[in-house]
């Protein structure tokens, strides 16, 4: 059996013999405040560094003392969380009788030795992935317990014992069932081998990650971040990354997961902001909304970006000094069409054809007997008449104001959707009451993705060199190649759940969706065991799996928490039954999540407030005072608490424009508690869950 110290929140056992002699508890403890202790040293040296002499200029200096301001960040020691969760007892190989203990950052003593090893370190990865199948070179892994921050458990796995049986870790278990208040934590702890294989995949390749509710999936898409920066930390701060959640509250959530791992330069943002060419103001009908999204609209954006080309008809006259070149109309529309048969960025073309025509001229010169060279080319790129023509047969395109005229002039709008558009649809999306200007039009966020398309033909996005893109099933098609311009050349993450497309324009399939986001070739790999959702809940959420999302796999929780659901019928005050229930879950440990469809916020706000019971909205970060969260359902997404108090699944259906979109948002809803569900109702459930 494993070897445990007693533990508060772990049931004590009986201890078999460790390979540590005397107390090995007391010994652990040395070593962690010896590691704190070093971690202190380091931070100090960074501190005391001396860099007047080092620099050429000052703008050098400033760029050096900002990355060690950075690197004195990241030594700092946080007390409440762990320096060190696990220990690795190699037997044979390069690694034979060393012992590393596996933390969330490297700390070495004053002679470089390692006292804590990264978790992302080659030399790590044995703790996640060894077994007694394949211990790899393992022959002993050890967990550790931490209570407010002190080491108060251990637990022993000897991979190479034949005598020891099988069995699951209680003190992993005890981590991932740790009571959720403030934002999302880190998993280095509790990473499983199926994760583990996911976050250490290559930079190259892009891999999308098919997971349901308490997979883990948004968690193994920011340790991938983490553990991408590790192994190519070089490449990724020339090219950048950067991570993209369905909304703000959600990044929120999320925000405290990097810098906990030390990574304190990952970009956090939505597609909304990525888009924010112009102030959004307005919103589409969902039907509006749909065929905005479609990627059938690139065809009629790059029709209407390319409309301005004008082929020329009349000879260029280029003087230069005595003489004068003459470029027949031909010569020119040769060199018009070429740029576009290339279709090659409108600007970048633009840009190009004062040196094409430059260039005819020079050829021109040299069969005249001249010697002309480069600087020659620039200056009569740079003529007068030159530049008259340029404007003349390729002016400049402003996209924002190419949206507008397409969203306001009928025939503008059917003569570059002829064939893509149907004429119904095309009435769909134009403007009743048509603009006049950028500044005063109400554009809604699909017009915003429009105008981003816009702005990518004109001149090329830059790319990234990787991106995490979160709740990725909601995206439209524009607004998956809105992201795949930000990492054309480089790589990405992509997580989502088929079943939790709530969006008009949910995806139907993660093929599509990489295709749309320029990413073809990624692999999809599928999370199937939940870790924080309890069986009984989970259970009961996929019974909608058939109705809403046919042929998907429900997840399959690991967690067993008998009496975790509460199905509850209520014939009188509902908003005072909804607010019974809240502080029945306040009596428990862990933060508090009351979820209703959006209409029925407000009079539950007030129920709350006349109760006495003080809330937080999305976003806001829980503490151990302010507990209970007030959720809107159609912000649920991502979000996770302890318990959750369910208000009226019915009202979160038909709140929905159709029955499919409705039972995927409950579907989200039932899935956001990893303690216990209590589910109030005073209409009838919803058949599919009966």
């Amino acid at each position: 059996m494993p070897a445990r110290a007693p533990v508060p929140d772990v049931s004590p056992a009986t201890a078999a013999p460790t390979v540590d002699g005397g107390d090995p508890l007391a010994r652990e403890r040395a070593h962690l405040a010896a590691s704190r202790a070093a971690l202190r040293a380091m931070r100090k040296d960074v501190e005391s560094l001396d860099i007047k002499d080092v620099t050429a200029n000052w703008v050098n200096a400033a760029v050096l003392r900002s990355q060690i301001e950075d690197r004195i960040k990241a030594l700092a020691d946080l007390a409440h969380t762990p320096l060190f969760f696990g220990r690795l007892d190699y037997l044979h190989t390069a690694q034979e009788g060393q012992r590393f203990y596996i933390g969330r950052r490297h700390v070495h003593d004053a002679g470089g030795d390692p006292m804590v090893v990264d978790w992302r370190a080659p030399v790590s990865q044995p703790f996640y992935r060894a077994s007694r199948k394949d211990p790899k070179d393992v022959g002993l892994r050890r967990r550790f317990g931490y209570t407010g921050g002190e080491l108060t458990a251990y637990e022993d796995e000897h991979l190479t014992d034949p005598s020891e049986a099988e069995q699951t870790s209680r003190l992993l278990q005890a981590e991932i069932e740790r009571p959720r208040v403030g934002p999302m934590r880190d998993i280095v702890a509790t990473i499983q081998p199926e994760q583990d294989e996911i976050v250490r995949s290559g930079l190259s390749g892009t891999v999308c990650v098919q997971g349901g509710p308490g997979t883990g999936k948004t968690a193994v898409g920011l340790h991938r971040v983490a553990y991408l920066l590790y192994a190519h930390r070089e490449r990724l701060a020339r090219t950048g990354t950067l991570v993209i959640g369905p909304n703000r509250s959600f990044l929120h959530y999320i925000e405290q997961v990097l810098p906990a791992l030390g990574e304190l330069e990952v970009r956090q943002s939505t597609v909304d902001d990525l888009v924010a060419h112009v102030e959004v103001r307005g919103t589409d009908t969902p039907t509006a909304a749909v065929v905005k999204g479609d990627a059938r609209m690139a065809e009629v954006l790059r029709r209407a970006v390319r409309s301005h080309v004008t082929l020329p008809t009349e000879p260029l006259m280029v003087v230069r000094g005595s003489r004068r070149w003459r470029i027949p109309a031909y010569e020119l529309e040769e060199i018009v069409r070429e740029l576009l048969d290339r279709d090659v960025r409108y600007g970048s073309a633009r840009d190009a054809l004062p040196q094409r025509i430059a260039h005819t001229v020079l050829v021109r010169m040299e069969q005249a007997g001249e010697a002309p060279d480069d600087r020659v080319q620039d200056a009569v790129a740079r003529n007068a008449a030159v530049k008259a023509a340029v404007k003349a047969i390729w002016p400049p395109v402003d996209p924002a104001k190419l949206v507008l005229r397409l969203l306001s002039d009928a025939e503008f709008l059917a003569a570059h959707a002829e064939g893509v558009l149907t004429p119904e649809e095309q009435d769909t999306v134009r403007w009743d009451r048509p603009a006049r200007s950028v500044k005063s039009a109400k554009w809604s966020a699909a017009d915003a993705v429009l105008i981003d398309e816009a702005t990518d033909l004109v001149q090329r996005t830059h790319s990234l060199g990787h991106v995490v893109l979160d709740e990725a099933q909601d995206l439209s098609p524009m607004q998956y190649r809105a992201v795949g311009r930000r990492c054309s050349t480089g790589s990405a993450t992509v997580l989502g759940d088929l079943a939790q497309g709530t969006t008009p324009w949910a995806t139907s399939s993660w093929a599509e969706a990489l295709s749309h986001l320029g990413k073809a070739d990624a692999a999809v790999e599928e999370l199937t065991a939940g870790f924080r959702v309890p069986r009984e809940v989970i259970a009961y959420a996929s019974r909608l799996l058939p109705h809403m999302s046919p042929g998907l796999a429900p997840v399959s929780s690991v967690r067993e928490n008998p009496g975790s659901l509460s199905v509850r019928p209520v014939t009188g005050d509902l908003d005072a039954a909804v607010v019974a229930a809240c502080v029945e879950s306040l009596g428990r440990e862990g933060s508090i999540g009351l979820i209703a469809a959006d209409a029925r916020v407000p009079a539950l706000a007030a129920a709350l407030a006349s109760a006495g019971l003080p809330h937080l909205s999305p976003g806001e970060e829980t503490t151990a005072a302010s507990r209970l969260t007030l959720v809107p359902a159609s912000l649920a997404k991502g979000l996770e608490y302890d318990y959750v108090v369910l208000d009226e699944p019915a009202a979160v259906v038909t709140a929905e424009p159709d029955e499919r979109t409705g039972l995927r948002r409950l579907y989200v809803a039932l899935t956001r508690a990893v303690s216990g569900l209590t589910i109030l109702h005073a209409q009838p459930l919803p058949p599919q869950l009966t």
